[in-house]
């Protein structure tokens, strides 16, 4: 009785929240409600008796892949008056895709059929010889190897996309030249500075003065000073 009250408990608040990442209205509010899925579906996961999925679905995906779309939305800085102005200029192709998911969506269900004997596979006994973990293991990197490394590609891609997407060059920021640097020579940035010392030593080099701003920006700054005095 109670597992069968938080099953529902869990499944209900599981789908809130996934229709409130859809319809939120701030990105984060959307990340945060997925973050609730994901400890919903984890709940699920052990009242299942997957307590190997439900840490993993914790330890991964809140922990990491949540919280890597919370920072890469918060870094984006999105405009969203001018992402929401263009909304009905796309409702008709968004309205065409969701179409496209939705026929696809009744054509797997309506070809959905369970397998003959599946009911009495919840009444096998476990293996004693197998844990969860590595019947996991056996099944992932055997039977679904390629869509396993299908799934971990797909991840690659996304991470390199919020990579690209969040890095902007800022024409402020200096950056090196390792190719000036080797071909600079002693002369170009030292100076023999003649020099009078009790221990007989007259010369010695030292780096050279940085290059006087242009005048004009000098003239230009007078002109404003003098203008703020009147």
């Amino acid at each position: 009785m109670i597992a069968t009250l938080l099953f529902y408990a869990f499944a209900a608040v599981l789908l809130g929240s996934a229709v409130a990442v859809v319809t939120a209205r701030n990105p984060v509010h959307s990340v945060l409600f997925l973050i609730l899925g994901f400890f919903n579906a984890a709940g699920l996961f052990l009242l299942a008796g997957a307590e190997f999925l439900a840490m993993i679905l914790v330890i991964v995906y809140v922990g990491a892949v949540a919280v890597l779309f919370l920072f890469v939305v918060m870094m984006l800085d999105v405009n969203f008056a001018e992402l929401r102005s263009g909304f009905q200029h796309y409702a008709p192709v968004g309205l065409l895709v969701g179409g496209v998911l939705f026929v696809e969506l009744v054509l797997v269900l309506a070809g959905w059929k369970l397998a003959p004997g599946v009911s009495q596979l919840k009444l096998a006994p476990i293996p004693a010889n197998v844990t969860n973990t590595a019947a996991l293991g056996k099944l992932i990197y055997t039977d679904y190897i390629f869509l396993f490394q299908a799934a971990g590609l797909v991840l690659l891609v996304a991470m390199i996309g919020a990579i690209v997407l969040t890095l902007r060059e800022k024409q402020t920021s200096r950056h090196q030249s390792i190719a000036a640097q080797v071909a600079r020579t002693p002369a170009d940035t030292l100076e023999m500075v003649d020099a009078a010392s009790g221990a007989g030593v007259t010369e010695f080099l030292r780096p050279k003065a940085p290059e006087p701003e242009p005048e004009h920006e000098h003239a230009g700054g007078h002109g404003h000073g003098h203008g703020g005095h009147h």
